[in-house]
């Protein structure tokens, strides 16, 4: 007979030792050490999108605001593009996993354990996708706010990218957590052209944010 091995935490002693081991907490650390780059370029955007567009609404110069749909779509862009890369790499391409350089995800215990730690990688985007969310219902209520379509693309791009630059060199250059292609026999290769390719989409998002003209006054748009 086929023995059957449950996957599940809290019914095989051997995942959950794997994950509630000594390293647990340090693993949580460092995890969590890229997401707070990003969550602190999230508190960022914001802040300095509410210093700008406040400052322009004391002026009263009748010209539409770029700063709340663009911070608003950046911070979509951070947590779609965490999402991007979760489901493309971690599960459909399963190149990487979050833990794959430190926990081999080559057999059945490795590979449920990296699966609990990509929860909490996605469970982070999660949080992200509902501040930009938030943000984009204040951009709703904004009357002078810019509601361009370029700015929506353009700005979601940039947060892709930016995910991509905070987590590729974080998680993949300096902390070592993971390659992109972890069983590549290239892995730098392959981990350079992800940060080149992210500082590509980077520029394109930047530059089709400022693709249309914004010199638009309230006037015209009634």
């Amino acid at each position: 007979m086929i023995a059957i091995h449950p996957a599940c935490i809290s019914c095989n002693r051997s995942i959950r030792d794997g994950i509630y081991d000594s390293m647990f907490y340090p693993n949580l650390l460092t995890i969590f050490s890229a997401f707070i780059v990003l969550a602190f370029i999230v508190i960022l955007l914001a802040g300095i999108s509410a210093r700008k567009h406040k400052r322009r609404a004391s002026v009263s110069t009748g010209k539409l605001s770029r700063q709340p749909l663009f911070t608003a779509a950046v911070v979509l862009g951070i947590g779609t593009g965490g999402f991007m890369d979760g489901i493309v790499f971690h599960q459909l391409m399963q190149w990487h996993s979050m833990l794959s350089a430190k926990v081999p995800a080559t057999d059945y215990t490795g590979k449920s354990i990296n699966m609990f730690w990509d929860g909490i990688f996605h469970a982070f985007c999660l949080v992200v996708v509902f501040i930009g969310i938030s943000l984009l219902w204040r951009v709703s209520k904004t009357p002078d706010a810019d509601r361009s379509g370029s700015l929506l693309v353009g700005g979601m791009l940039s947060g892709w990218a930016i995910f991509n630059l905070a987590e590729g060199i974080t998680n993949h250059q300096l902390i070592k957590l993971h390659n992109v292609m972890e069983y590549s026999l290239n892995q730098g290769l392959a981990n350079y052209t992800f940060l080149g390719i992210s500082v590509l989409i980077l520029i394109t998002g930047l530059w089709i944010s400022r693709s249309k003209k914004t010199l638009i006054t309230s006037e015209e748009m009634n």
